[in-house]
């Protein structure tokens, strides 16, 4: 299985209303769950799971960060030139796209997993993000 086989395997789940998929293939088994609760069991990572929530923060409790799920580069729109996904004053829903990280050439798309209006974006297009790094804020519904 290639790269780009992986691809097809991850644009299709996203276009999908599948919460989970299991494929085995000549010795190859990938498990791939969408969702806050999901754990992937992937051996090729995070690749489907959304991203983690932290906390609201002591400041301001109404505020909740979308936490990047892995290492890779994170990009606001879905192409170069197009609009971004999200903007400060965007309305969002859990399942609303906020980004795309890019891993090994794969794309993964990053849902805000929390109701309200992105309050803040930390981090730029196109910049190296890790593992549970804030990508933006959003103001949840008081």
């Amino acid at each position: 299985m290639t790269a780009a086989d992986v691809a097809e395997i991850l644009r299709l789940v996203e276009e999908s209303s599948f919460d989970e998929l299991s494929l085995e293939l000549d010795g190859l088994k990938l498990n791939f769950k969408r969702g806050a609760a999901a754990v992937p069991e992937a051996a090729l990572g995070p690749v489907v799971a959304a991203a983690p929530l932290a906390a609201a923060t002591a400041a301001d409790p109404t505020l909740q960060a979308v936490c990047s799920p892995m290492l890779g580069t994170f990009y606001r729109a879905p192409k170069p030139g197009a609009p971004p996904y999200v903007t400060e004053g965007s309305a969002v829903e859990e399942d609303t796209i906020v980004g795309i990280i890019e891993v090994m050439k794969l794309m993964n798309t990053i849902r805000a997993q929390v109701r309200g209006t992105v309050a803040e974006i930390r981090v730029a297009d196109g910049a190296l993000v890790e593992y549970g790094e804030t990508l933006l804020r959003v103001r949840k519904p008081g």
